[in-house]
């Protein structure tokens, strides 16, 4: 490969830096392989996953971010392309998802035959769902607790749709504006004229939820075998601490990235890093934009992962995890059930986000007490504390803070593919790895 200064013009062209080694940049790195776009992917840990970690601690598995990925075709298509197959572990499909409410355990209800038979909604509660489709449509301004209250009544928010979606980002959907959060599910209502009926639809289709998945060492395997993949264009202790536009002006739109070993120019940058630090990174290029990146709320969270075995407890064992419904006396938000999913010793238990941010001033062993106390009380179980993981910025808040992103406009050549232009998750991120992917390989 010649050196920079020997390429043409049309080499140039074909050179993206990607900032960030988690799983947007490394799938987006695969993609960009896969299209013979040539690429540098700066990383400024020693490792690759960004959120996505796992560890094995006193001999059992802990994920540090992320417990589980649904097996949509994009990360199908990965674990094919890396030869991953061999080490997935999927959850039974059969498994549910739980809520804790009036002081028991409730199979939360994802079918009309479950819905009719859940003893988690009162006949009244049942009725006022069963007239969604009387309501008028769900409007962007109106918050996503009004948007479930007005459509499905009280109680089924508090109850069942409350904990699960603000569950999912540990956030309060009192706060939450539809717009940022529920776009999706106005598209669907728009679709099919309300939003039960689209849930009706979506079963009786047959095109049920894919299967929630890990691997034999974590979800931390995937982002290793991307980054294994590629390795010789993968740079890791190599933090990218500065983006300019080119020194000498070129009207094609060139950029400097600098880090600790030199400057290296591209014409394109993307940046998949969090909002605080692209907003360092793009201080230069675009003020305002930075300026708007820093008001994005995320919302702090506590992990305890607990060892547990839930055969010995008092609850069916036979679940993905459960989320505590509104008005329960506890501080757990919820807690995922690795022991169950994936033959682990490990379950995970959730804690702070809107909710309870003062759990940030609590000590570890404070918060373990409660999250065995917690614990305990639900399943029955003996619970023994592994580790406590404080996350100081967690999961997107999605609240109005994020109307600040109207205000981000960036250069020519230089995109972000994060949380914050589109979904969290791993499956919403290789999305978005994979559409950046194809507009840059066709410029």
């Amino acid at each position: 490969m010649p050196e920079r200064s020997e390429m043409t013009q049309n080499e140039m062209n074909e050179q993206v830096a990607i900032v960030g080694g988690g799983i947007t940049g490394l799938s987006l790195a695969h993609s960009l392989d896969h299209r013979d776009v040539e690429f540098t992917l700066f990383e400024a840990a020693p490792e690759p996953g960004g959120v996505i970690r796992s560890e094995r601690v006193d001999g059992s598995l802990v994920e540090w971010g992320p417990q589980r990925v649904r097996r949509t075709d994009h990360v199908d298509g990965l674990i094919r392309d890396l030869e991953l197959e061999s080490e997935v572990r999927e959850a039974d499909s059969s498994l549910s998802i739980c809520v804790y409410a009036d002081g028991e355990l409730h199979e939360a209800p994802f079918s009309m035959e479950q819905f009719m038979a859940t003893d988690l909604l009162s006949w009244r509660g049942k009725l006022d769902v069963l007239n969604e489709p009387t309501t008028d449509p769900g409007r962007p301004d109106e918050t996503a607790a009004e948007l479930f209250t007005r459509k499905f009544g009280r109680e089924a928010y508090e109850k069942l749709l409350g904990p699960l979606f603000g569950g999912i980002y540990g956030s309060n959907p009192a706060n939450m504006p539809v717009g940022h959060a529920l776009s999706g599910m106005l598209k669907l209502e728009q679709r099919d004229g309300s939003l039960l009926k689209a849930a009706i639809k979506r079963t009786a289709g047959g095109r049920d939820t894919p299967p929630a998945i890990s691997f034999d060492d974590g979800l931390q395997r995937l982002p290793e075998a991307l980054a294994a993949a590629h390795a010789e264009r993968v740079r890791f202790d190599t933090p990218v601490i500065g983006v300019r536009g080119s020194a000498d002006g070129d009207s094609g739109g060139s950029y400097e990235v600098e880090t600790p070993d030199g400057t290296t120019e591209f014409d394109d940058v993307v940046l998949t890093t969090p909002a605080d630090l692209s907003a360092d990174l793009v201080a230069d290029l675009a003020p305002d934009s930075a300026e708007a990146l820093r008001e994005l709320n995320y919302n702090p969270l506590v992990l305890v992962y607990v060892r547990a075995d839930l055969d010995s407890g008092d609850v069916d064992p036979a679940a993905l995890g459960y989320q505590v419904g509104y008005g329960e006396e506890l501080r757990t938000l919820g807690v995922s059930w690795n022991a169950s999913m994936f033959e682990r010793d490990i379950c995970t238990c959730f804690f702070g986000g809107m909710h309870d941010p003062e759990i940030f001033e609590e000590s570890d062993e404070r918060i373990a007490e409660i999250a065995t106390t917690e614990f305990e009380a639900v399943t029955g179980a003996d619970a023994e504390v592994v580790a406590v993981n404080r996350l100081r910025r967690g999961f997107p808040a999605y609240d109005n803070s994020w109307d600040a992103i109207e205000r981000v406009e960036l250069p020519d050549g230089v995109r972000f593919a994060t949380n914050y232009t589109a979904r969290m998750g791993v499956p919403s991120r290789l999305r978005e790895a994979e559409q950046v992917a194809a507009e840059l390989s066709e410029k």
